[in-house]
């Protein structure tokens, strides 16, 4: 958004989701080493777009943590991110490297925001824009590598929350990046910017965070904007932002039932807007406002506090609502941050512990007597390291399943080992680990395909004919399916479904002998057909024709021998389909 909160359809409200992350460098070190942010911070918005200096600001403010809004794609359709949507201004340390490393140097820290209004009604916000999961993970991860970050904000309103579509990307971009951070050791948090009520989350941003939940996205911090609420009542801006946050509690008490009270609390924040807002004098905060809700915030234990933005804490133009330079109301300089500062490192004293679980890789295909291995991980993502244990459950009958260690201190990792004995039967399960700790449990999920009898043995591609009529043990992209016609031989194949959205990829994870030379071979047929694996391997071919096709990839395992196979197509060319898949 060029100016964020000038319409009703702007935003409602702000809902802040942390959660742990990052990706694949993108070859910019940052000069800083990451220092995640503290338990309860103030955190201003600044805005990105104006020429202003947020070191300066933020020393003339004294708020050593900064917003830093916005950062989106320059055209729909494109996955490269760059601040403000300016070609010119690509995520590169050029671009308030100095600014943000100096702040860091200072002991404080930013947290770049992805999205704004601007960009969620044009298509340009990331998710929206980027059809490819990893594309989009990537894109944070080049923030975080580059300016050393801990936190990415995810501004998510007006369009952007009913592009269902965007939101499973996004939520599934988070997933993966969380996967990689636990298991490298590092913490980045992630925040959604959401609508609210008076009352909490409205029913748009409250479906972004259940679908969080569904793909396994950890969210650690729900950060309610307290203004613009558009609805002609009368308001006393404290007790509604109260109020607001007292009805997330109880949302994210639903959407999170294992979390304790006072978890609960530390995963909420709230942002103001200094003095009149952009519904007018109606909705207007005070300076006192701001010294009531810190004082709040912090007796409860909240997450965060924030404000919009930065330039605003002046009094500079009087009876002004809305505007991006000044509140809107008589005020000192700076009110607005010396009233919020003081949560930072404050609220209600002894920070909550908690941690984060995941499992690399998270699926494998074993052959009856035959094992595949799995790295178990763990981080701390607030307060101090705890003990946690690690249970497996969920085996089917035939399989065994252990943790070693059983018991590790967060940030540490384990081994799961699955075994299937020749009695097992064929079919896929999932296992299910649980770290346990006292601060509370989480869950990670590994998926055991156990192949048929004479699959071939351990790691052995199943199903490759498809003569079984089913995809067992192949996962697809909405579409793919088993059919009888066209073959290469036989009377199945299988078919791939690619849209203008999606690549129809289907896959099938395999644990093979590692560091060992594979060939992959099958045939195809139509645009754009491609072979290939992915995972502990990285090798593909394609081609494109109306004949079926014999398309040959030589690849060599890695030190676990985990690969994934997969076909798929392109976007909006036409079906593929794949027959007579083997691995020698």
């Amino acid at each position: 958004m060029r100016h964020p909160r000038s319409l009703r359809a702007l935003l409602t409200g702000l809902v802040t989701v942390a959660a742990s992350a990052s990706l694949v460098a993108t070859g910019t070190t940052a000069a800083h080493a990451a220092t995640p942010l503290p338990t309860h911070v103030f955190a201003p918005y600044f805005e990105a777009y104006n020429g202003d200096s947020a070191a300066t600001l933020s020393s003339q403010s004294g708020a050593k943590y900064l917003s830093m809004a916005f950062i989106q794609a320059s055209t729909k359709g494109s996955c490269t991110p760059y601040w403000n949507g300016d070609s010119s201004k690509p995520i590169t340390s050029a671009n308030f490297g100095s600014d943000i490393s100096t702040i860091q140097g200072r002991g404080g820290d930013v947290v770049p925001s992805f999205g704004g209004y601007t960009a969620d009604n044009t298509g340009t916000e990331i998710a929206d824009s980027c059809t490819n999961v990893s594309s989009i993970a990537a894109a944070y991860e080049s923030v975080v590598t580059t300016y050393g970050v801990t936190r990415i904000d995810l501004d998510t309103e007006d369009n952007s929350l009913t592009n269902s579509a965007g939101i499973d990307r996004r939520n599934k971009a988070i997933a993966q990046v969380e996967s990689w951070a636990a298991s490298t050791g590092r913490t980045v948090q992630f925040s959604y910017t959401l609508p609210t009520t008076t009352s909490g989350l409205a029913a748009s941003g409250l479906a972004v965070l259940q679908n969080a939940v569904q793909n396994n996205a950890r969210v650690d911090v729900a950060n309610i904007m307290t203004f613009d609420y558009y609805d002609g009542a009368s308001h006393e801006m404290a007790n509604d932002a109260e109020s607001a946050a007292t009805g997330l509690y109880g949302q994210l008490a639903s959407l999170y039932p294992s979390k304790s009270a006072s978890q609960l609390w530390g995963m909420i924040g709230i942002t103001l807007m200094p003095g009149i807002d952009d519904f007018g004098v109606g909705e207007t905060t005070t300076v006192a406002d701001a010294h009531s809700v810190e004082s709040w915030a912090a007796g409860k234990g909240l997450a965060s506090l924030s404000f919009w933005a930065l330039q605003r804490d002046n009094g500079g133009c009087v009876g002004t609502g809305g505007s991006d330079s000044c509140s809107g109301i008589a005020q000192g300089t700076w009110d607005f941050s010396k009233a919020l500062e003081p949560f930072t490192g404050g609220g209600g004293g002894v920070p909550s512990n908690d941690f984060s679980l995941s499992v690399a890789p998270s699926s494998a295909s074993v052959a009856p007597g035959g094992s595949a291995t799995a790295n178990v991980s763990t981080a701390v993502t607030s307060g101090s390291a705890q003990s946690v244990s690690l249970t497996a459950s969920g085996a089917p009958s035939g399989v065994s399943v252990s943790v070693s260690p059983t018991s590790v201190t967060a940030g540490g990792s384990a081994t799961l080992t699955v075994t299937a004995s020749s009695s097992a039967a064929a079919g896929t399960y999932p296992i299910t680990l649980t770290g346990s700790a006292a601060s509370g449990s989480h869950t990670a999920t590994y998926t055991l395909t156990v192949t048929g009898s004479g699959g071939g043995g351990s790691g052995a591609l199943v199903n490759g004919t498809f003569e079984t009529g089913s995809l067992s043990p192949w996962t697809c992209q909405p579409g793919g399916a088993v059919v009888s016609s066209p073959v290469h031989s036989g009377s199945h194949a299988l078919l791939v479904a690619p849209t203008s959205s999606q690549t129809g990829e289907c896959d099938q994870t395999l644990t093979l002998t590692p560091n060992h030379s594979y060939t992959l071979s099958g045939w195809v047929q139509g645009n754009y057909s491609y072979l290939g694996v992915s995972g502990g391997a990285s090798a593909s071919t394609w081609t494109s024709g109306s004949s079926w096709t014999k398309l040959t990839v030589p690849f060599s395992t890695g030190a676990n021998g985990t690969v994934t196979v997969y076909i798929h197509g392109w976007y909006a060319q036409g079906n593929v389909y794949a027959d007579d898949l083997t691995l020698g």
